[in-house]
């Protein structure tokens, strides 16, 4: 059993071996642990001292990784500290993950001013992991104000990991086949900047004009949290091109937003949403522990399997009985 009082101190002086030990204790789902995990939930949330959260999504092989590389790189050079949760795909037969992008950041994966985590999503759709927002609040904890979440990729479901951050970065490529990506209206709509990138060598004119279409119908996109359309750039991680103005407009962007009250009504909705997945969290848990749940499911999964009765006539099988040991509870029988 980790010592509470000492992960606490630890993570108030930035020990990143700490913070390490709290991702840990949070992602356990081990039932002995949650006492534990939820006392740690609640101590941070006293020191916590929200950061600039941004989300960078995008087509497979469009170099997220190497982008956000260079993003931690300069931040780091404005005197920043920066977190950085990589969301790896879960296997959905063994639940395992294979944790590779830490690898793809070499340069910033060596700075004691960054923190670079891979967490496995645990097949939580929406690009983010199962506690993404635990893990975003510890590192704000620990000193990180800039936290970046790379997620598991780009689709109709990477869309929940804007309720989590204050800017989604979505990051493109041009000449692959993959521009039919870039018109889905959910990742559109959720995305505050878009970076083409790899706009360099042969590919250099080809993503110049696809940014410029992209900037062409972005007025058709939602205002962003800053009042204005979503930002759409081009540049390179090979030759740096484009990064130096990437870094300032999304500067601009979160003064912006500190400035018109849009950040903190943001943390207010945060608030709320974390709130509620907790306490489906943790009712889910109790009713499991407590009525005896898994027991009752095991019994109706066996019935489905032998043929003999539906898939509904089980479900309301099952809600009858659950309701029956609500009753009981209630009358103390």
């Amino acid at each position: 059993m980790p010592d509470l009082e000492k992960l606490i101190e630890g993570l108030k002086n930035g020990d990143r071996l700490s913070l390490s030990k709290c991702i840990t204790l949070i992602e356990n789902e081990a039932e002995s642990q949650q006492t534990l995990k939820y006392r740690l939930i609640e101590e941070i949330e006293k020191f916590s001292v929200p950061g600039f959260r941004i989300a960078v999504t995008g087509v497979p092989g469009a170099g997220k990784s190497t982008l956000i590389d260079q993003l931690g790189l300069n931040w780091i050079e404005m005197g920043h500290k920066v977190a950085v949760l990589a969301i790896d795909p879960s296997s959905s037969i063994s639940l395992g993950s294979i944790m590779g992008d830490k690898t793809r950041m070499t340069e910033l994966s060596k700075s004691e001013m960054a923190f670079v985590r891979p967490s496995p999503t645990r097949l939580q759709l929406g690009g983010v992991a199962a506690h993404t927002f635990e893990t975003i609040k510890v590192c704000e904890a620990a000193g990180f104000d800039r936290i970046i979440i790379e997620t598991v990729g780009v689709g109709q479901s990477e869309t929940l990991v804007s309720q989590l951050v204050d800017n989604v970065l979505l990051v493109l490529v041009s000449g692959t086949g993959d521009e039919l990506q870039g018109v889905k209206k959910g990742i559109l709509e959720s995305a505050d900047f878009v970076f083409v990138n790899k706009a360099d060598g042969l590919n250099e004119k080809s993503a110049q004009m696809y940014a410029q279409e992209l900037n062409g119908i972005s007025a058709l996109w939602p205002e962003r949290g800053n009042g204005e359309k979503a930002t759409v750039l081009s540049g390179s991680c090979i030759t740096k091109d484009g990064l130096k103005e990437l870094i300032d407009k999304l500067e601009q962007f979160f003064v912006a937003i500190l400035k018109n009250g849009s950040y903190l009504e943001k943390r207010k909705t945060q608030s709320i949403l974390w709130m509620e997945s907790m306490f489906y969290q943790r009712f889910y848990s109790m009713i499991l522990q407590k009525l005896e749940v898994k027991k009752i499911l095991d019994i109706a999964k066996s019935e489905v399997m032998t043929g003999n009765t539906t898939i509904s006539a089980q479900v309301g099988e099952l809600l009858q009985l659950l309701q029956s040991k609500l009753n009981q509870a209630e009358t103390g029988n």
